[in-house]
């Protein structure tokens, strides 16, 4: 059993430069807390992690179905809110509540999938665009429970620690990406979803005569994106130890979007670079108080939005399919034969010897 353990590690991970690169990246994670425990830096990669959960949740949903969700903070609001309405009122603790939170926004993908069944392109954009607008309604029109305008605060910490908080929120973030890369993934022989989402995302229409039940599986979609972007929501919550309306604003669901395609949609990792990329990018640019130019009173921390705005547009133009797709196809080819990936520097494929050029 070990031997084929190995055999599979290494022609699975080793063999592949991205998921080796992967791999060692996720590795190195667990030892940042040992390296330095300055409280700013664990501060900003806790955010990292909980919010890596929830851009990947985005693409899953509407990168591997092509359902573009326009409002996925509704689901990271309703787990928020949830988790600090059930600690309000009922005293529970983040172990429960957090769960508890992301089952609500489970329901709640459910909800927000029933006009996704009958609608498709801008319409059900333009659809979900509004979820988070009337749940933010009904929180302001009940201010004695939902705190209104300044939310629910007071919350219970994660943890006792901040390396504690951490390691919960990295343990969390790499397992909910390892099941949501699982259910994507096309070649995988125990789990099936990823081919359908595929099919469903390339010709719904085709996919519906081939006799796959396309509303079930969009379903599928919005359940699980809803339960993960909960579950960054609950823990994004008590970490802050606050619940409020920026939890469902409109600047969130489009920053994940950003995150995303930045790193590239319909991949999953991508999701993951471009969060651990661009959001330590703005908090390094939000502490740069150093003049534009000498004795300018313009500081690179006042144009962080400018200098972000720049690089997303340049990827977007040099690199439209996301910077992490783009380095994997320099370091990665694609067999023609049997279509496995490969390190671009190999002449033959791995597993059947066909030529690669």
């Amino acid at each position: 059993m070990l031997r084929r353990l190995f055999k599979d590690i290494q022609g699975e991970i080793l063999a592949i430069p991205g998921r080796l690169i992967a791999l060692i990246f996720f590795i190195l994670l667990f030892f940042i807390p040992l390296i330095t425990q300055e409280y700013y830096i664990l501060f900003v990669l806790i955010l990292v992690n909980i919010f890596v959960i929830f851009a990947v949740s985005w693409d899953f949903v509407s990168g591997y179905t092509g359902q573009v969700s326009f409002g996925h903070a509704f689901f990271f609001g309703v787990a928020a809110y949830t988790a600090a309405l059930l600690n309000k009122y009922l005293g529970l603790q983040p172990w429960a509540t957090i769960p508890l939170g992301a089952i609500a926004a489970t329901l709640a993908g459910m909800v927000m999938c029933l006009p996704a069944l009958r609608l498709r392109g801008p319409y059900l954009s333009l659809v979900t665009l509004a979820m988070p607008l009337i749940l933010l309604g009904i929180i302001k029109a009940f201010p004695d429970v939902t705190g209104g305008e300044h939310g629910i605060s007071g919350l219970p910490a994660l943890s006792g620690s901040r390396m504690s908080d951490y390691y919960i929120t990295l343990i969390v973030m790499l397992a909910s990406v390892f099941i949501m890369w699982k259910l994507t993934d096309s070649r995988s022989g125990m789990v099936r979803t990823g081919i359908i989402l595929h099919a469903i995302r390339e010709d719904e229409i085709a996919a519906r005569a081939t006799g796959i039940n396309t509303i079930r599986y969009k379903l599928f979609a919005f359940i699980v994106g809803g339960f993960f972007a909960g579950l960054a929501g609950g823990l994004y919550a008590h970490f802050l130890k606050i619940a409020g309306p920026a939890t469902l604003d409109m600047t969130l669901s489009f920053q994940v979007i950003i995150w995303t395609v930045f790193g590239g949609i319909v991949s999953i990792y991508g999701a993951v670079v471009g969060v651990y990329v661009l959001y330590p990018l703005m908090e390094l640019l939000r502490q740069f108080n150093v003049p534009v130019w000498p004795g300018s009173e313009i500081m690179f921390s006042d144009m962080r939005f400018l200098i972000f705005s720049a690089m997303v547009i340049a990827i977007l133009l040099f690199m439209p399919e996301g910077v992490a797709v783009w380095i994997r196809d320099k370091m990665e080819r694609q067999c023609p034969r049997c279509k496995l990936s490969n390190a671009s520097w190999r002449r033959t494929c791995r597993a059947c010897g066909a030529s690669l050029y």
